[in-house]
């Protein structure tokens, strides 16, 4: 496989900005001090013999600003959502009103609240990994071009495109650090 580093690059910033997008999905389904649809949207349920996201079968709103409402698109679907819900471990109690599930979110305690963060900064730290991995793979990619057939590379380039390499993973990491540090304080703040 022939690559240039130009490639190279750009293969290690996709990779890191999937990070990024992870790290936003998974940030936004855990809870802040408000109710938010977003808490739900990958709570899988149990539905005609496979898991699906309730998002596909059902419409979340927020009636008030502690309280979620499940709308199923099946009324008959109510039990399942419910037992997804329960089943997703988010320390909420769903209640079937008849062909719908209100939820109502308890105030956050103060514990609760750092468990959330310390949620938080583990799903950022996990993603620091990936970005670091695709940092490893792109710099394994960059020691080989000088050893390829064809173009040959100096190591003055192949020293420039290692230094590119550690900013865009410094550019990246600063990313996670200002996500988890906003979703922290979104949860502590009261």
């Amino acid at each position: 496989m022939s690559t240039d580093p130009d490639t190279i690059l750009l293969e290690a910033e996709s990779q890191m900005q999937k990070a990024i997008e992870y790290l936003g999905s998974e940030l936004k389904g855990i809870r802040a001090g408000r109710a938010s649809p977003a808490m739900l949207e990958y709570v899988k349920v149990e539905c005609y013999g496979s898991e699906s996201d309730i998002k596909g079968i059902a419409a979340v709103s927020v009636p008030e600003p502690t309280q979620l409402l499940v709308k199923p698109f099946d009324p008959s679907l109510c039990g399942a959502i419910k037992n997804g819900i329960e089943a997703a471990n988010l320390g909420v109690n769903p209640q079937v009103e008849d062909k719908q599930i209100r939820i109502y979110l308890p105030a956050l305690t103060s514990d609760r609240r750092k468990e959330l963060v310390s949620h938080a900064k583990k799903v950022g730290e996990e993603q620091k990994v990936v970005l670091r991995n695709a940092r490893r793979d792109a710099n394994k990619f960059a020691d080989s071009l000088a050893k390829q057939d064809g173009t040959h590379y100096s190591e003055d380039e192949i020293k420039t495109l290692h230094s590119e390499i550690q900013d865009l993973l410094k550019k990246y990491e600063g990313q996670i650090d200002e996500m988890v540090t906003k979703k922290s304080s979104e949860i502590t703040e009261i």
